[in-house]
């Protein structure tokens, strides 16, 4: 990271296993879309020696996004790894999607990294929701750098870039965002912009030229010192203060020089400790070159001031029975506790499972516990079953090299665990644990489907079930009132790859329904019944009279059924036949197939036969009386309501509660929270809120975020209710 020249890249970016945590590194890039994550990590494993000019793997394959759809959709919508070895250390990028539809691969990645690269565009800024992952990160310490891209653009200026990052990134304290490096640009171009060609080191002022596609040190003239003098300040006084040397800092403002390699060492510390986060720039290499700009700095950063997995903080470990068990922190002797990390289907290998160790050691052919991940209402399957672990190979592109082992701290694929999901804990099978799961995101956009033909549906709950093991930010509904089959996205975008996965992968086509919200009716005023069945064709008749009485109740009541017969008018063997008869007419509904709730009936008179009374003739008189019940009274059309909160940026609070209130949302009340946001709580009806995971993210540029869950049922405004019986009557 001191600006030390990388002296035998070779064949040390192909990354095999490691041989202990300590020469581990896993560093989770983070971005919003566009800002050049993949490109970034294509122009690393190209200095580290691994892929040759065309982006390859020497031995075929792509480095990343090797995913069909990924190709189809110009931009990454899932978690991929990318090993590379630099100065003896492997380092495993882990490239996430910035869009904000696949948050779930992002945090599966924030999951199994120790470290984070923040990736900004110098064309494009810093957006909010890069600003909410950094708070994330911040509050569970995770050291951080930031890299700016896109140096080339037109409008690029690293100088105002950094600014923004420190504004961005260094609430607490601006300088802890300081740049290491800045810039030297070549010949101004005719349009006027003079293109970024090498570096110069703030601490060691040495020049590094980029031009010719190879790294080149120098010294700087004595013209271009002065430029970089009050940089170099700031950075040594950044430093300074977050150094574990209190006494630092007054010798440095008494004049005492301190030596570079000093500063360097305490920036390691600083940067390790997630106290420092140091601004950096890279670019891709130019044509037929081998190293991209700031490829070689940022490789000496990440292995020599990120944190080894050995300083990453135990993930909470519980027995099946939920007892906890304390583990060394990363050690590879201890018992085997790993994670899946991600679950996905290649076309050439079939399912692969990337897996972290957090402790123990994966081997080949060893017998292990899978332990499932509590996520049982979201459709996926809770399990503990023993699975034999396949082969392990360590992933780059399309090509999978195999391993022996993974020890503690590193990641690797394993083939063909067949049960295994996203979430799952791997453990020794005479030694079951179980991780403490990472907080995922709730689906909240609805998607419902259906076969598009008969073959298609033999094979559609199969194809559900695999896409919701894969990904674990999906929920999977089979809605009992609509009889709707729902697919629970985060967003439009991943919604579409999720159609796409199931015709691609499994060769299931599916339409798109418009999705129905689970409505209910009630009686909203008092009414009597008379239900007769008399039927006389031969042998035994059907004879069955009752007289009901229905009346609302409360919400939240339910059914209640009343026996109020006198003088055995109804004899006793058919009273609960009558109460049957009724249920099953409200399950059904009585005035638009809803079902019929909050209602007390009572069953007052009633005739019978000797011979020809029944229970399946009372049953069907139940069902009668209730229905010419319904006929005499005005019936109410329920609609679920949500209640809703929404963690909102203070700038769109104005908006976003008028947003709210055009979807005849009651608010309940605002609250201040720290990071200049305000949480709104409010009432909506679940019918207006179907889009609000497009529409919020829309409104806010995806810096909002909200939360639902049921309140209960209500009447539905006349209007309304009238309108959803006319397409009810259209629809029959």
């Amino acid at each position: 990271m001191g600006d030390k020249a990388q002296t035998h890249p070779g064949a040390a970016g192909r990354a095999q296993a490691a041989d202990h945590p300590q020469s581990v590194r896993n560093v989770v890039l983070v971005g919003h879309s566009g800002s050049g994550k993949t490109t970034l990590v294509e122009a690393l494993a190209l200095t580290a020696g691994a892929v040759n000019r065309a982006g390859r793997v020497e031995d075929g394959g792509t480095v990343s996004d090797y995913d069909e759809i990924e190709h189809r959709q110009q931009r990454s919508v899932q978690l991929s790894l990318v090993p590379v070895e630099w100065d003896g250390i492997k380092v495993n990028l882990l490239d996430t999607p910035g869009y904000a539809d696949f948050v779930g691969e992002l945090r599966a990645g924030l999951r199994a990294a120790d470290a984070a690269l923040f990736v900004v565009s110098a064309a494009d800024g810093v957006d909010g929701s890069t600003r909410m992952v950094w708070e994330e990160c911040a509050a569970v310490g995770m050291p951080r750098a930031i890299v700016i891209t896109h140096l080339e653009a037109a409008r690029a200026d690293f100088e105002e870039m950094t600014r923004i990052c420190a504004e961005a990134f260094g609430a607490d304290d601006p300088d802890a965002v300081l740049p290491l490096y800045l810039p030297l640009h070549g010949p101004q171009a005719p349009d006027g912009h003079a293109p970024v060609t090498g570096l110069i080191g703030l601490l060691s002022q040495k020049l590094f030229d980029y031009s010719t596609g190879e790294r080149k040190e120098s010294e700087p003239g004595e013209d271009q010192l002065p430029l970089i003098e009050e940089a170099r300040n700031r950075l040594i006084e950044g430093i300074i203060s977050e150094s574990e040397d209190e006494t630092l800092m007054d010798r440095y403002l008494g004049g005492e020089p301190v030596d570079v390699k000093t500063l360097i060492d305490d920036l390691e510390r600083a940067v390790a400790r997630g106290v420092f986060f140091p601004v950096l720039a890279a670019a891709p290499a130019a044509e037929g070159a081998r190293q991209g700009l700031g490829t070689v700095e940022l490789l000496e950063l990440v292995t020599r001031g990120f944190p080894t997995p050995l300083e990453h903080e135990t993930v909470r470990v519980t027995t099946i029975d939920g007892e906890p068990r304390e583990l060394k922190p990363c050690d590879p002797d201890a018992p085997l506790v790993a994670e899946v990390v991600k679950t996905s289907s290649d076309p050439y290998v079939g399912r692969l499972s990337l897996i972290r160790v957090f402790s123990g050691t994966l081997r080949a052919d060893q017998t292990v516990h899978v332990s499932g991940h509590g996520l049982a209402d979201r459709g996926h399957e809770d399990h503990d079953v023993d699975e034999r672990i396949g082969a392990l190979s360590t992933p780059f592109g399309k090509q999978q090299r195999p391993v022996s082992h993974v020890i503690a701290g590193d990641l690797a694929c394993v083939a063909k665990l067949s049960r295994a999901e996203t979430g799952d804990t791997l453990s020794a099978k005479d030694d079951p644990l179980l991780m403490e799961p990472w907080q995922m995101p709730d689906p909240l956009l609805p998607l419902a489907i259906q076969a598009h033909s008969k073959p298609d549906e033999d094979k559609l709950s199969q194809g559900l079930a695999r896409l919701v093991a894969e990904d674990p930010t999906m929920r999977l509904e089979q809605n009992q009132d609509t009889h709707q089959v729902v697919l629970w996205c985060l967003g439009e975008a991943h919604a579409d790859v999720a159609l796409e996965r199931l015709r691609s992968r499994y060769g299931v086509q599916v339409d798109v329904v418009p999705h129905k919200v689970s409505l209910r009716e009630t009686f909203a005023t008092k009414s009597a019944g008379r239900g007769r069945h008399v039927k006389q064709s031969g042998g035994h008749g059907q004879f069955a009279i009752c007289e009901i009485e229905v009346e609302p109740l409360p919400g939240g009541s339910g059914i209640e059924f009343v026996d109020k017969v006198v003088g055995g008018a109804v004899p006793r063997q058919f009273i609960p036949s009558v109460e049957k008869g009724v249920r099953a007419q409200a399950a059904k509904g009585v005035a638009a197939g809803h079902p019929l709730i909050d209602v007390r009936v009572t069953l007052l008179d009633g005739k019978a036969h000797s011979v020809d009374s029944s229970d399946a003739a009372f049953q069907t008189a139940g069902a009668l009386a209730l229905r010419e019940a319904a006929a005499g009274a005005k019936i109410h059309l329920l609609e679920p309501v949500a209640e809703v909160s929404v963690l909102v940026g203070d700038d769109y609070v104005g908006s976003v509660m008028s947003d709210l209130s055009g979807r005849r949302g009651r608010l309940l009340g605002t609250e201040q929270t720290p990071g200049g946001r305000t949480l709104i709580r409010a009432e909506v009806p679940e019918i207006e809120i179907g889009r609000y995971a497009v529409d919020l993210r829309s409104m806010t540029h995806g810096t909002a975020r909200f939360s639902r869950r049921y309140a209960r049922h209500e009447p539905m405004p006349a209007q309304i209710a009238e309108r959803v019986r006319e397409e009810a009557r259209k629809a029959s």
